[in-house]
């Protein structure tokens, strides 16, 4: 996908898993029942606190303050447990909470406190029902843990002495941690779920692109060192006897870990041609071909949860595919019509150059427009920074790092230059920027929600609101050395390319993955639309890869378009662009059929 919201470090499954049943909303100030109320903030604070101190990463990257939340520091460092037993005792401990949960009667709430209980009843519920899946899921792949890490830990943040202490002990680890995830594959081997071998090779690609940087170009040394200088009260000589420390680190244990890796994933591809791996099971299919997610036993299944879950949408694949069809047929008609009324549109398209390519000219652009069509941004902080080329190749166009829940002052926003042409700067700090991610993060920030509605995020929700801002934002392109009429019809032309090729990613990942689409079956498919056949490979990959990940922006938007246009017909000259922004962004990240009905209870206050 061209736009990629990073922070989860962990794998899909154990996001689904850790966190499902920790989807909530703010809790109100009118209470029915005060003493029923305040069990359920106690509740709530509960869960907070468990989640939040299960790992150093989650403590270290959620909170910049733990003592103001009544939380220790003193979480040993460490980057989780991966193991198919702590996964399964997470469903398990999901079931335990839904049982909780179940005792507070929302009668018994206020009206927030009430959204929030069906939010974590729904989430529960689904966490429970994960238990099966536990290995449907791989922990490698183009944005597996390996691809991770690396700018995990180059933007560990040092506040003081202990940090540095914290990052050198977790550093430690990162054999441990790949032991783990082998560990973890090799019991999905053992099941019959083996990697196609392209998502080895891609992991492989990857670990050998960060290997290749010199020791004095590798990201885990020169962000170290960088941040190191800026910690307080820190002598030069412990500055001196850490940066040692680190570079051997980096040396010694780092690099060799992600070379045993990649040794270990070279034996994989070998082992994937041999007879033992290719036994029949009963879909007919060996284990070794099996790639695409509707092959396994249950996976269609698995399919729907991911929708419902992931997506957050009540719409069926069926229904995705037809309104992704649906979508996919108009845009294509209205790009005909457009270029065949006015004969020159196709050449100014290709000619034409945006007024901005300056990545802070374009953001503070963006962040002024803004203001005419949604709440006034809070002020916050940022950083634009260009992914290193040691992963250049390998990453995401773009990412934005989430912030820790009680600062404004650590947003960051990385570009890959490689991949991002000046004519997608604008779209791209939309999707990331101003009106997307950072501005949607920052405005619910600035609502004071509970903190543990922070700790899961709907990717639906998200990445629908970054693809929409992304989307609305055209209207605000300008274009080098052209008049307003041809501006207006290149605006709706980007926009409708946009949106076309979101509509194939995300068809290609229902056929694929749902109708069982093999490769030759998705490039007869898209070759009806244009597609070049030496790209259909790289979207196949990536759809099997990523089951269900163009949804989160393709249906996420479909839903904001369509309850956007459902509350324009209920108000009528009533409805207000602001308003309609001000109540989805207040709503916070949700699953959209509760969006949808708090979204037409606030507009119709």
């Amino acid at each position: 996908m061209p736009h990629t919201r990073f922070f989860s470090f962990s794998p899909r499954l154990r996001l689904l898993i850790l966190s499902l049943f920790f989807l909530l909303l703010p809790v109100g100030c009118q209470k029915q029942d005060t003493d029923t109320q305040q069990q359920f903030d106690t509740f709530l604070d509960d869960c907070f606190e468990e989640f939040v101190t299960s790992d150093t990463l989650t403590l270290h990257f959620k909170l910049s303050d733990p003592d103001a939340y009544g939380i220790s520091e003193n979480v040993p460092p460490s980057f989780g447990d991966y193991s198919v037993e702590q996964l399964t005792d997470q469903c398990e401990r999901a079931g335990q909470l839904l049982s909780e949960l179940n005792a507070f009667d929302p009668d018994d709430l206020d009206e927030e406190s009430a959204f929030t209980w069906q939010i974590l009843k729904d989430a529960l519920e689904a966490s429970a029902a994960s238990e099966e899946y536990i290995l449907y899921t791989s922990p490698f792949g183009t944005n597996g843990l390996q691809s991770q890490i690396p700018v995990t830990l180059s933007e560990y943040y040092f506040d003081g002495e202990q940090d540095v202490k914290d990052y050198l002990a977790l550093a430690r680890q990162v054999p441990d941690l790949f032991d783990q995830i082998l560990s973890f594959e090799e019991k999905r081997r053992e099941a019959g779920f083996i990697s196609p071998d392209f998502v080895l090779e891609n992991t492989i690609e990857q670990i050998n692109q960060f290997l290749s940087a010199s020791e004095d170009d590798n990201l885990l040394i020169s962000s170290f060192e960088e941040k190191l200088e800026n910690v307080p009260d820190l002598s030069e000589e412990a500055k001196k006897t850490y940066r040692s420390n680190n570079r051997a680190l980096v040396r010694q244990t780092i690099l060799p870990s992600f070379a045993s890796l990649r040794d270990e994933l070279e034996v994989y591809l070998v082992d994937s041609d041999t007879p033992a791996s290719q036994d029949q099971s009963d879909t007919g299919v060996s284990a070794s071909n099996k790639k695409r997610l509707c092959q396994y036993e249950g996976g269609r299944d698995y399919y729907r949860l991911l929708l419902s879950t992931v997506v957050g949408t009540d719409l069926s694949p069926e229904e995705c595919i037809d309104a992704l069809e649906t979508t996919l047929q108009d845009c294509a008609a209205d790009i005909i019509a457009l270029t065949r009324d006015e004969t020159g549109l196709y050449t100014d398209y290709l000619t034409a150059r945006p007024a901005l390519t300056d990545t802070q000219a374009i953001l503070t652009e963006l962040e002024n427009d803004t203001l005419i069509d949604f709440p006034e941004p809070p002020e916050v902080s940022y950083t634009l920074k260009n992914v290193p080329a040691a992963l250049s190749s390998t990453s995401a166009s773009a990412f934005y790092l989430l912030p820790p829940i009680d600062s404004t002052e650590d947003n960051i926003i990385y570009i890959n230059e490689s991949r991002v042409s000046d004519e997608e700067q604008f779209s791209t700090l939309a999707h990331e920027g101003y009106p997307g991610h950072m501005y949607q993060t920052n405005y619910y920030m600035s609502t004071d929600p509970e903190p543990i509605r922070f700790l899961l995020r709907c990717d639906g929700y998200d990445e629908g609101w970054g693809t929409y801002a992304q989307l609305y934002s055209y209207r605000y392109l300008e274009f080098a050395d052209t008049d307003r009429e041809t501006e207006e019809l290149l605006q709706q032309l980007y926009r409708d390319n946009d949106i076309l090729s979101l509509a194939l990613s995300s068809l290609s990942d229902l056929y694929v993955n749902y109708e069982n689409y093999t490769e030759e079956e998705l490039a007869d498919y898209l070759s009806g639309y244009g597609v070049p056949e030496e790209n259909v490979r790289y979207i196949y990959e990536y759809v099997v890869e990523n089951p269900t990940t163009c949804l989160s922006y393709s249906i996420g938007w479909y839903e904001l378009e369509q309850l956007r246009n459902s509350m324009q017909e209920e108000l009528g000259s009533d409805f207000d662009n602001r308003e309609f922004h001000e109540a989805v962004l207040s709503c916070g990240s949700c699953p959209f059929s509760l969006l949808a009905k708090r979204v037409s209870g606030l507009m119709s206050e």
